[in-house]
């Protein structure tokens, strides 16, 4: 008998993701999300910001200037990454490298902090366009990469107790709110929560003085000054815990949750947006990993390939925040802190929960993975910053350390 075969239009095909419309895939939880992942960038890490142009004695239109441009170039970035890839690209200024800046911009002027930033930023464009960075955690173990995405997001989790204590009608509010929103309403529970603390926080009298002062942010052009001092004491320092605090743990976030990122596009492209808005202030702007959380979460959209439009919302919120940076520090000023801490950790809670799991499964690694996930989760939790880079780094070195030592490899015959 001649075997029959089927005729071509009936051979089966992979399904690939479906065709993205931003029309029909904007949802209120993804821009939700994206407010959200503004909203705590603002309340935390632009303080780092805030207090790194105080110690080296920047001009208030400087500091203005400087907030602008790490607002409005993240939002850029966001936007046109989000939009080409059709991913929840999340960039952010450098948190690790902020705090650099905290001890060593005083010893420059302005004109050399603002050459390092554009050599930093040149730097980052040729790493990024190697793929080395992606290159090499694709050949990490996931259940390390997990483990190190927990460190970095447990902390957040973990101060919401101290909050309810602290400030139990307002952030013990939050908490039930958002406890109920997951009960009832899961995609909006971050929202029921910010609505419930909001409305708490007003009643009791717990906001402090609005010191707002209208007007929109206008940015100051500075020329660049070239200095091997700046150089070595600015842009190589700020370029490694960038590269190492920020930038791995954020390709880290976005595989752990389902994504294939395309690491030489994103970290090009936030290399050449930095250096671009490095003359109006801009130190470093790379992958964020907390706020990429958030939107890459199942509660920004139950379906991942729309979640891209959380990085978008993200943008725009950003862009808004620069013209509007004057404004926004004068009203998170007012916001009780603890507010904000419970609304972040609420916010992370099923984000954390997710990198436990992905922690304690072998995933065809062998049991001795589980161990070294253990020891990642912990360095990363520690909090240790040697030469000023993030836990999140160390814990990646331990875990992987730690797996080579213990795996058992095959006899040879």
């Amino acid at each position: 008998m001649r075997q029959q075969v089927a005729p071509a239009a009936e051979t089966a095909t992979p399904a690939g993701p479906p065709r993205s419309n931003l029309r029909r895939d904007v949802s209120v939880s993804a821009v939700v999300a994206g407010f959200v992942a503004v909203a705590i960038s603002y309340a935390g890490p632009l303080l780092v910001v805030l207090q790194a142009a105080r110690a080296g004695g920047l001009t208030p239109g400087q500091t203005s200037s400087w907030v602008w441009a790490i607002s409005v170039g993240s939002g850029v970035a966001c936007i046109l990454g989000s939009l080409v890839t059709r991913q929840p690209v999340m960039i952010a200024w450098s948190i690790p490298g902020a705090a650099v800046l905290m001890t060593t911009l005083g010893s420059y002027s302005i004109n050399e902090a603002i050459g390092a930033y554009i050599v930093c930023g040149v730097l980052s464009v040729v790493l990024g366009a190697t793929g080395l960075i992606g290159k090499l955690l694709a050949m990490v173990p996931k259940p390390i990469t997990q483990a190190v995405l927990a460190g970095v997001l447990m902390p957040f989790a973990i101060k919401v107790a101290g909050a309810v204590v602290q400030t139990p009608i307002i952030a013990g509010g939050i908490v039930v709110g958002y406890l109920l929103g997951r009960r009832f309403f899961p995609r909006y529970a971050v929202f029921g929560a910010m609505a419930l603390g909001g409305v708490l926080a007003l009643v009791t009298g717990a906001t402090g003085t609005f010191d707002v002062r209208p007007g929109l942010t206008i940015p100051e052009l500075i020329l660049p000054h070239f200095t091997i001092g700046s150089i070595l004491g600015i842009a190589l320092p700020l370029f490694i815990v960038t590269q190492a605090g920020q930038n791995a743990p954020g390709l880290i976030v976005m595989r752990a949750s389902g994504y294939e990122p395309n690491d030489k596009l994103m970290l090009t492209g936030s290399g050449v947006v930095s250096v671009v808005f490095a003359f109006f202030g801009c130190h470093a702007l790379n992958l964020a990993a907390v706020t990429a959380a958030i939107a890459t979460s199942a509660e920004s959209h139950p379906d991942k390939h729309r979640r891209y439009v959380a990085g978008i919302s993200t943008g725009v919120f950003y862009v808004i925040g620069g013209f509007l940076a004057t404004i926004i520090v004068g009203l998170f000023a007012a916001i009780p802190a603890p507010m904000l801490t419970a609304l972040a950790g609420v916010a992370l809670l099923v984000p954390t929960q997710n990198s436990l799991y992905g922690t304690m499964q072998e995933g065809g690694f062998g049991p001795a993975v589980i161990e070294a996930s253990l020891v990642t989760l912990v360095v990363s939790l520690s909090g240790v910053a040697p030469f000023g880079i993030v836990s999140a780094f160390w814990g990646l070195l331990a875990g992987i350390v730690t797996y080579a030592l213990l795996k058992r490899r095959p006899l040879r015959a």
